[in-house]
């Protein structure tokens, strides 16, 4: 059976009129690569729903073909919130985002909380997570690029 032009019509407006919605979710990742594309911190921003202020976050700390893993943080806003990343060890960063503290390693591609009850960084910043035209991006500290 045929639908009519108006039904038509109707289901093309009610498909427009979700697209504003939809396009508002985001879903993002952005790479510190540490050594070449096969060596990297990733974050990842997720947002299901253009109506959720909360968006899920991952943290992928990848060192192929040795290993990779994705493990999930505390979510974040809507608007990123700058995430620094520091020098902590041989393979192993620390990252900041707000009052929350993790450690990221690549020996074995683990993350993790971390209570860094100093709340001092433990070795030179290397560069941040930060939005830059719009979307997410890692930018280099001043003179580490």
């Amino acid at each position: 059976m045929k639908s009519s032009p108006v039904a038509r019509a109707v289901r093309l407006l009610a498909v427009l009129g979700l697209l504003p919605v939809l396009a508002a979710c985001e879903n993002s990742a952005t790479a510190y690569s540490i050594e070449g594309s096969q060596h990297a911190l990733i974050l990842v921003r997720e947002q299901m729903f253009a109506w959720s202020g909360e968006l899920k976050q991952a943290l992928i700390a990848s060192r192929l073909p040795h290993c990779q893993r994705r493990v999930a943080i505390h979510p974040g806003s809507t608007t990123l919130v700058e995430m620094r990343v520091y020098e902590a060890g041989d393979r192993l960063w620390a990252l900041q985002q707000g009052d929350r503290w993790y450690l990221a390693g690549t020996e074995q591609c683990r993350v993790q909380d971390w209570d860094n009850a100093g709340g001092r960084p433990p070795g030179r910043l290397v560069g941040s997570f930060v939005l830059k035209d719009g979307a997410p991006a890692f930018v280099p500290a001043p003179g580490d690029s």
